[in-house]
């Protein structure tokens, strides 16, 4: 699986050889992989299986977890009492929710329900959330009406994260529905903030809309590779790097 991450198809032959089995072995593992709907068969080997194209919920909520915390304390920072936000779905978005536990009076609208759970310990909050269908396990709501509801609101703060940031600074996400609910979250608040890590920058996905110079903040733990300086330089005072604290 590690290596069908990385080179997105994989065939026999080259399993084969890297895990020093018989081709036999190499059949009858993928034949398991794609009963359980993680990978999908090619001639002559394998591919990812489409929902597995996105890391797991446990695996990114565990990813570069002191850069992602630090993004959300200072996105908390900027939310004062009794404002009306927006949140999306996501692991960075979630920690800015549960960063923001001591505001009061909060009017929350998200469709990611941990996001929601850790804001409910306030009782002073009001939080409105959309029907649909509960994904798992990332306990989010992907539906028209979450699309919708962003829109029938007007927020102070859109708190939203990305899939990926190509060189020519798209955003992407991995379905087209994300990057409708996070277009609609953009365009229906007076400051959009974009909380991501480092790691999204060049990190691909096939759903594109959106650019980060159309954000207003775009908060990051570190600089990305040099290859996106030309991008970032074009909009430097939107770009806030916040550092990861010391212990």
């Amino acid at each position: 699986m590690q290596l069908t991450r990385q080179m997105k198809i994989v065939s026999v032959e080259l399993l084969a050889e890297k895990l020093a089995v018989s081709g036999q072995t190499i059949r009858r593992d993928i034949n398991h992989l794609c009963d359980d709907n993680q990978l999908r068969r090619r001639h002559g080997g394998a591919e990812l299986f489409e929902q597995q194209l996105n890391t797991t919920y446990q695996q990114r909520s565990t990813t570069n977890l002191d850069g992602k915390r630090a993004v959300a304390v200072n996105a908390a920072k900027k939310i004062p009492d009794n404002a009306t936000i927006f949140v999306s779905i996501g692991t960075t978005p979630m920690m800015v929710a549960e960063a923001l536990r001591d505001k009061k009076h909060l009017t929350i609208v998200t469709n990611n329900l941990n996001a929601a759970m850790a804001l409910s310990h306030e009782v002073t909050n009001r939080i409105i959330l959309p029907g649909g269908e509960m994904r798992l396990p990332d306990r989010d709501i992907q539906s028209e009406e979450a699309v919708s509801i962003f829109s029938n609101y007007r927020a102070d703060f859109g708190i939203f994260g990305v899939a990926g940031i190509a060189e020519d600074g798209a955003m992407l996400d991995f379905h087209n529905s994300e990057v409708r609910t996070r277009e609609a979250i953009r365009q229906n608040c007076r400051t959009s903030i974009l909380v991501t890590d480092s790691s999204k920058f060049g990190r691909s996905a096939p759903a594109v809309g959106g650019h980060i110079s159309q954000v207003d903040q775009v908060l990051v733990d570190c600089m990305p590779e040099n290859n996106f300086s030309p991008i970032l330089n074009s909009f430097h005072d939107q770009i806030e790097i916040v550092g990861v604290p010391h212990l």
